[in-house]
């Protein structure tokens, strides 16, 4: 994964300015718009004060000022005159006036010797946060829940939980009074933490300096959705099943874990270092699938959400192993083998084959390679969850597994949770919406077989969301048998040819959220009848690879060329609405102003509905 983080960052062009907006002071009556400009090495801008070149700041009607612009910028001389380089912050206190978000646009030129650039623009749009209306989404909450549960379970994993023996035989042996065993043992914690956050945190910090949340979210999308490390992931995933089923054992070169657990021989916190690179190096092969899927669905986010839900994992992996060595003498009679932990290995194994192909099925969607449709993708589920619940039954033994004698209380409550869940699966094979699975399941306009009363509804085109419907410039098949367009132009012509307001759905072929949006939220009946007869749609793919006619290429301040779909989206997005993750949801006016947004991930129907009118 760091492989593919700094191939990619390689190959981006920074632009010679990249601008950022924000809100300080959001909760207050009166709220601060922050805008800062990131300079290239080797350019310039003029400030506010040089009235012919220099930066300009124009607000959408509605916003007013209050008082004059303040600039921050480091002062460098250039021929006599005062030029702002590498950073250069401009603040603007503003009267919302119950307005919903401040926006506007900047105008600057970049200068590099002697020559600037033609002007450029900047639009920007962010909401002001209120105390009673948060403007953070359950989406980032709901990783890091799902990333504090994984660091929980991997503690049963079968290369993690023969640690413990080890953290508690280290422990026992240190000397010195009891308050220094503590400290100790809080900096085991620590150490675990920083081991896993820090090199992630790293290299998202290295890729922003460089280039700023443009490259940040270049190489996230990159690595999200291209079919590349997609293919990788799941084949990553697909070889830790084989090893869990006993094909083969999965171990990082001897040199590496040997040289970490000499050093955890060493005496005082250099000891208790390297105890925990042991543990890390140790349980890689059980957390690493874990820790690539939670990253994963995390550059969906924002800038901080991989940092953020790696912390939280990270801090739920180490607090048992914390507390194993606060406490050791009461764990030391914990079993160090046995067969349950083969049995653990073997129901991961399942669990590696499902959470795999998710990654198979990103690629397939983003690529229209119609490899892995809805069905096929439930029939694979299914066979694999059957197989997973006649293993827990002794129907199935792998190598090294005992005949069970009895079944244990927590065994049997897995037997039936588990042909619950595939009998839930069941109905899905001819159509059955499954709005508990609708975040990981292809959409359902790729099912083949629709039967009974999920067949399609009169007039519904059943083809995959995002691609073209009848010939017709831009128009495009969405969910539930909506229809909308692909392009932000096409869309405000047909809402200036029909007076009615714009959606914008900032969408992915490979977003989670996008589809529990979708099957949740889209599909209750208040919500789809507003944007049936209310709207003109325009979905915009930040993920499709379909490559573009040249005369619709983008190319950027920098020089780069964006030649498909998902790049010229994202490119959009973020220069015009100031978002770069997915989904996010804006209202314009058929004149193409922003009257609402952004709204993220929220299941709330009933504020959804609200958010389209407006309210």
């Amino acid at each position: 994964m760091i492989a593919s983080f700094l191939i990619a960052l390689l190959f981006q062009l920074a632009p010679a300015v990249v601008w950022e907006a924000k809100v300080d002071r959001a909760d207050q009556a009166q709220p601060e718009l922050v805008l800062t400009a990131k300079i290239a090495q080797g350019y310039y801008i003029h400030p506010m004060s040089d009235k012919s070149i220099g930066v300009s700041l124009e607000l959408a009607d509605g916003l007013t000022p209050a008082g004059e612009p303040a600039e921050q910028f480091e002062p460098a001389d250039y021929k006599g005159l005062e030029v702002a380089m590498d950073t250069y912050v401009l603040r603007q206190a503003v009267d919302p006036n119950g307005a919903n978000a401040l926006k506007g646009t900047v105008t600057w030129s970049a200068c590099h010797g002697d020559e600037c650039d033609v002007p450029e623009d900047y639009d920007f749009a962010v909401e002001i946060a209120r105390p009673a209306e948060p403007a953070k989404s359950g989406g980032l909450w709901s990783l890091i829940l799902e990333a504090i549960l994984w660091g929980f379970l991997m503690l049963l994993t079968p290369c993690v939980f023969p640690m413990v023996p080890m953290t508690v035989s280290f422990f026992l042996r240190q000397s010195g009074s009891p308050a220094r065993a503590r400290f100790r043992a809080a900096m085991y914690g620590l150490f675990i933490v920083l081991l896993y956050t820090v090199p992630i945190s790293v290299i998202i910090g290295l890729t922003w300096a460089v280039g700023g949340s443009t490259v940040t979210a270049d190489i996230f999308n990159w690595l999200s959705t291209h079919w590349l490390p997609n293919i990788v992931f799941f084949l990553v995933f697909m070889v830790f099943a084989a090893s869990f089923f006993g094909a083969f054992e999965i171990v990082l070169p001897a040199s590496w874990t040997n040289k970490a657990d000499s050093g955890s021989d060493k005496k005082g916190l250099l000891g208790v270092f390297f105890l925990a690179l042991t543990l890390v190096l140790v349980s890689f092969s059980c957390t690493g699938p874990i820790v690539g899927t939670v990253l994963i669905k995390s550059t969906q986010g924002e800038f901080w959400a991989p940092m953020v839900t790696m912390l939280a994992f990270s801090v739920a992996f180490a607090l048992p192993f914390t507390l194993f060595a606060f406490f050791p003498s009461v764990l030391s009679k914990l079993p160090k083998s046995g067969g349950w932990l083969n049995s653990v290995k073997i129901v991961l194994g399942f669990v590696e084959i499902a959470l795999g192909l998710k990654f198979l099925s990103v690629a397939d969607q983003t690529y229209h390679w119609h490899l892995l449709d809805r069905d096929i993708y439930l029939a694979i589920w299914i066979v694999c969850f059957t197989l997973l619940g006649l293993y827990l039954l002794g129907l199935i033994r792998f190598k090294y597994d005992t005949p069970i004698k009895k079944f244990s209380v927590l065994r049997i409550a897995l037997i039936v949770l588990d042909f619950a869940f595939v009998a839930y699966m069941i109905p899905g094979m001819w159509g059955a919406p499954l709005k508990a699975l609708s975040g990981y399941l292809p959409p359902m306009e790729t099912q083949h077989i629709r039967l009974g009363k999920y067949a399609p509804a009169a007039g519904e085109t059943v083809v995959l969301p995002g691609t073209a419907l009848g010939g017709e410039s831009g128009l495009v098949s969405l969910p539930h048998g909506l229809t909308g367009y692909d392009n932000l132009d096409d869309g405000l012509a047909a809402a200036a040819a029909t007076g009615k307001k714009v959606f914008i759905d900032i969408t992915g072929h490979g977003c989670v959220n996008c589809r529990e949006m979708e099957a949740r939220v889209w599909s209750d009946p208040e919500v789809l009848g507003r944007l049936r007869d209310n709207f003109v749609i325009v979905s915009l793919y930040v993920d499709d690879k379909t490559r573009l006619p040249e005369e619709k290429w983008v190319t950027t301040p920098s020089g780069k060329v964006l030649k498909d779909v998902g790049r010229v989206n994202s490119r959009l997005v973020l220069d015009r609405f100031g978002v770069n993750s997915q989904p996010n949801y804006f209202i314009l006016s058929p004149e193409g102003d922003i009257l609402a947004g952004p709204r993220g991930y929220n299941l709330d129907v009933a504020a959804f509905a609200r958010f389209l009118d407006l309210e």
